[in-house]
């Protein structure tokens, strides 16, 4: 067997970072569709509609039970820039900001075409998805951010105002570069976030979440993770709101049993720092995966954001074994959800063997042009 074919990671660990990969991106699409079905209401209509113990399984939301929204949608695409990313690097052009806002522009197109421009030689196979040309709630910041080509950068943010979750909720792919150090997921995030939300609340809420998935997807414990997290944030400028949010959340877990009520406490979820402490608190008092995204829809905010950041979180953590079958089994999207984690887990092992200086596999390069 040649060098390039050869397994770069043990069989043991490939699938744990296999089991890790498929738990955070399937994990954030279950909690997103758990959390559609109910965005829009306060925990006082959640409770109406649905029974004093609030939303206890997948509602219909975008015409069926198990919908997906923008949050997914935008997941997907960046594991899509970041596969591609490594692809092109053999060509020696290593900008991997660069190559995830081609990836959003990709997404951009899904939201005005009505299905695959077989005309595009870069697609690839993820952008000739028909059930992604739809548009599901994306945050306004994504649309204006991603309305032309040029791309946005911390010196010159897109939408300097903008500090909803919009990018937080897409950010989970960062950290599953687990050979990268947590400074540098922490970094490429924060840039990826600004080509769309220019606000320092903003992009740091996603490098911060991004250092938290890493950490777990590296088998760390969620407390641990946090605290790395933070770390990263005390040295950038403006980091205050978020790193307060984030140690309001750990100081919750040992204020009671959890509630609406303590949740509302963490800030309505509207802000991006609010929504990922509301989703570290609930990935933290979850007795199991069910249990926790149950709390991280049950509230005024946005069921969708918190529910997804909380499924990544809880994904990446224990694996895609321990995500409810019921909710998973009607999961739209789920072939392709599963397969982007599989190529993308296949490409961070197992690169070598599909491409580079002496290896060529036209099926991948298909999959993942490098024009």
């Amino acid at each position: 067997m040649s060098a390039a074919a050869t397994a770069v990671w043990g069989r043991a660990e490939q699938q744990d970072f296999r089991a890790r990969v498929r738990g955070a991106l399937l994990g954030g699409a279950i909690g997103d569709a758990l959390g559609a079905g109910v965005a829009a209401l306060t925990m006082e209509e959640i409770r109406a509609a649905h029974g004093p113990d609030g939303l206890v399984d997948l509602v219909p939301s975008h015409g069926r039970r198990g919908a997906v929204t923008a949050a997914t949608q935008l997941t997907l695409f960046t594991v899509d820039g970041l596969i591609r990313a490594q692809v092109r690097r053999d060509t020696g052009a290593w900008h991997p900001p660069t190559d995830v806002h081609r990836a959003y522009l990709r997404w951009a197109a899904t939201q005005h075409d009505w299905g695959p421009d077989e005309r595009r030689k870069d697609n690839g196979w993820l952008a000739r998805e028909e059930w992604l040309y739809t548009r599901r709630d994306p945050a306004r910041a994504c649309l204006i951010g991603l309305g032309d080509e040029t791309m946005g950068t911390l010196e010159a943010p897109k939408n300097p105002a903008a500090r909803d979750a919009g990018a937080l909720v897409r950010s989970a792919p960062f950290g599953l570069l687990v050979g990268w150090e947590p400074e540098l997921v922490c970094q490429l995030a924060v840039e990826c976030a600004a080509q769309t939300h220019g606000h320092p609340t903003a992009y740091l809420s996603a490098g911060a979440f991004a250092v938290v998935v890493h950490g777990l997807a590296r088998g760390e414990t969620l407390d641990g993770s946090v605290q790395r997290a933070l770390a990263q944030l005390a040295a950038r400028p403006g980091h205050q709101p978020v790193t307060d949010a984030l140690k309001h959340a750990l100081g919750a877990v040992r204020q009671g049993i959890p509630s609406p009520a303590r949740i509302a406490s963490l800030g309505e979820g509207q802000g991006a720092e609010d929504a990922l402490a509301i989703a570290v608190y609930c990935a933290l008092v979850g007795e199991d995966i069910r249990h926790g995204l149950r709390l991280a829809v049950n509230h005024d905010g946005p069921s969708q954001t918190t529910g997804a950041v909380t499924g990544s979180l809880l994904g990446a953590l224990h694996g895609e074994t321990a995500l409810p079958p019921a909710w998973l089994c009607e999961l739209e999207g789920r072939p392709a959800v599963l397969e982007i984690a599989d190529d993308f887990a296949m490409e961070m092992t197992q690169g070598p063997a599909l491409h580079g200086p002496t290896v060529t596999t036209p099926g991948w390069l298909s999959r993942y042009p490098r024009g």
